[in-house]
């Protein structure tokens, strides 16, 4: 198993430690670094200095938004990456949800995700292959266009730029049972959310057509501390945003996905008071028990033990968010 670092995306604004952390975590051998995008920061533009300012550690998007961009712009980000970098880039995908993507990108959120999301991935591969033209009889995404408002003047094109890797991997942020499944069949990796070591078997169906190579990397908060209890809120403040903010009260996938793992009316409570305005009750409604385990928290002894848990499962890749170089070189020895 291998480890990432996921530095996800900025807050108020750009956080002066993520460019040392990912520096450190090159050092310490961690093989990728990973950035984010919500409606703040972009996802691509920290990559970029992050790439500029190390040599050897790969960079992926975990994730960039598909309603933020047309196909063929994420793969011009992504063959321009992958240039500048030496062929360190990873693309990370994702739809995010019908409240970002109406509310924030003005565009419809797709009335079949599943159909958006495979031709997006097909147009990105056509621009990466460079064999052809890239045309696309798509319903979301066609190439050229021809709706009712088309002057009739497209004219099908490939990049000027030779891509570096026609094979640029392609990875997805999937979370319910047909996304996943069709992760498996379209693209090079998968980006859970949400991942609990002892719950594998809820991914086992899904998974076990996944080709040789194929990366599961889900992303995991982690801290070296004293305190268990005191070490999970972060984590906690992360899931209740998530799953009390970050989606409609009829319609969070977030919320979804934890109660699929076991914590439905615990998923809904949190959505509840979230939406009433009572953030910090819906953080501390967060169970300990769920924060608990799809994190690594606690003491050395303690997390060596739970990582073992990782070790065993399908996992091919850990993207931790860890706040100190400490926990950094801590994840790095004990996975060596």
């Amino acid at each position: 198993m291998r480890l990432g670092l996921a530095l996800g995306y900025w807050g108020r604004g750009p956080d002066p430690r993520h460019l040392e952390l990912a520096r450190q975590a090159e050092r310490f051998g961690y093989h990728s670094v990973w950035t984010a995008e919500s409606w703040g920061s972009d996802v691509f533009t920290p990559l970029t200095w992050i790439a500029a300012h190390t040599t050897r550690v790969k960079l992926g998007t975990a994730i960039a938004q598909m309603a933020a961009r047309t196909p063929t712009a994420t793969a011009m980000h992504a063959l321009t990456l992958d240039h500048l970098s030496g062929g360190r880039m990873m693309l990370g995908l994702g739809l995010s949800g019908p409240q970002v993507v109406e509310g924030w990108y003005g565009r419809p959120f797709p009335k079949s995700p599943l159909t958006a999301t495979r031709e997006y991935v097909e147009v990105i591969r056509q621009v990466l292959r460079r064999e052809a033209p890239v045309r696309l009889d798509g319903r979301f995404h066609p190439l050229q266009y021809a709706g009712p408002d088309a002057g009739g003047l497209g004219k099908p094109l490939k990049p000027i730029v030779h891509p570096l890797r026609p094979d640029l991997p392609v990875l997805l942020g999937a979370e319910g049972p047909k996304n996943i499944a069709q992760t498996v069949r379209i693209a090079d990796g998968w980006l859970p959310l949400y991942w609990s070591p002892g719950r594998t078997e809820l991914y086992e169906a899904a998974l076990a057509d996944a080709p040789e190579g194929f990366m599961v990397a889900p992303m995991a908060q982690a801290r070296v501390c004293t305190d268990v209890a005191e070490g999970l809120l972060p984590v906690k403040a992360m899931l209740g945003f998530y799953i009390g903010g970050m989606g409609h009260a009829a319609r969070n996938f977030h919320a979804d996905l934890m109660g699929r793992m076991g914590y439905e009316a615990e998923a809904r409570r949190v959505q509840e008071l979230f939406l009433a305005g009572r953030r910090a009750e819906a953080v501390q409604a967060v169970p300990d028990a769920f924060a608990d385990e799809i994190s690594l928290v606690g003491p050395r002894e303690r997390i060596a033990e739970r990582l073992e848990l990782w070790r065993k499962g399908p996992v091919t890749d850990l993207l931790v968010t860890a706040p100190d170089p400490e926990t950094l070189r801590t994840l790095a020895d004990l996975n060596s």
